[in-house]
Order: C-alpha cells, then structure tokens, then sequence
C-alpha cells in the first residue's frame, strides 16, 4: 500500500489506481463462492468421503481413463475447480505423483467437461449473466458439440498416452 501511495499521491487523474478504489471492485461474492467451496471439499476430506468414493471408484469401475472421463462429465454440473481440488483430497499424491497420468487427464477432463453445460464453470455462469444467455438455449445449441469435443479430445489423449 505505501508503494502504490508512492506512485499515485502526486496525480489526482490516477485515483482509480488507488488500493481503496480499487478493493471496491473485487467480486467478494465471487471469492466468498470459491472460499466456501474449497471448504467444503475439506470438510468432506476431513471426514473421510472423498476418501471412501475413492475407493469405491477403484473397487467399482478399476479403470482410472474412465474414471477421468466420469469426473469430466461431473464437472459439467460441478464447478471445475472444487472438483479436482475433491479429487486432490480422492487419490493420494504418494500413488498418484504430480505428473502422473491421472492428474493429466482430471485436469482435461474437469476444465473441459465444464464447458458441456454453461452451469459447469464460474466463466460460464459468468457468461449467462453478463450475455443473458439462456441455459436452454445453451443445452440446444452447444452441448452436444462441447460434449463431442471433450470426448475426441479425451479418445485423443487416451490414443497419444498408449503410443
């Protein structure tokens, strides 16, 4: 703060540079939303369902691919970020290392499984609001080609991984 007093106290044209002016333009609802969120994540790491729907999606479906592609598609409901900050809490960084493939393809799959329904990011919920556009017409004109996208996208990913 001194630093930016330091740098705007002789310009009066530089107010909207100002730490004061500027802290009144941050979306606190927007922060407050991810604030929650990730807290929540927590908690339910904290008790152990994260955990527990882990090992029931290594016991029921074994197929990690396929477990990427799910998270993607439930990313088209859940936001994005709180869903692999859940699947941070979901799979152990000592199994699953950092550049491990799991996290590679959660990383596609949850930022472009968001974009098959416009509900599935903040940006699109966004977008709704500052475009009004309409979730129905989103669904009619976009999913289907978001979704063919996201699942090429992944067929390719999954080819280039097995080469």
């Amino acid at each position: 703060m001194a630093v930016n007093r330091l740098l705007h106290h002789k310009y009066e044209n530089r107010h909207h540079l100002r730490i004061p002016h500027v802290l009144t333009k941050i979306d606190t609802s927007g922060v407050l939303f991810f604030l929650g969120i990730l807290l929540s994540i927590h908690a339910l790491e904290a008790i152990e369902i994260l955990k527990n729907l882990a090992i029931y999606l290594n016991q029921h479906v074994t197929n990690l691919p396929l477990i990427a592609s799910l998270i993607g598609v439930i990313s088209a409901v859940v936001d994005n970020v709180p869903l692999v900050a859940a699947c941070m809490g979901m799979y152990d960084l000592q199994t699953f290392p950092p550049n491990s493939p799991l996290w590679m393809m959660v990383a596609y799959a949850a930022g472009t499984g968001g974009s098959i329904l416009i509900i599935g990011s903040a940006a699109g919920v966004a977008l709704m609001g500052m475009e009004k556009i309409d979730f129905i017409w989103y669904v009619k004109k976009i999913s289907l080609t978001a979704l063919a996208g996201y699942l090429a996208g992944m067929a390719l990913y999954l080819t280039l991984q097995v080469i």
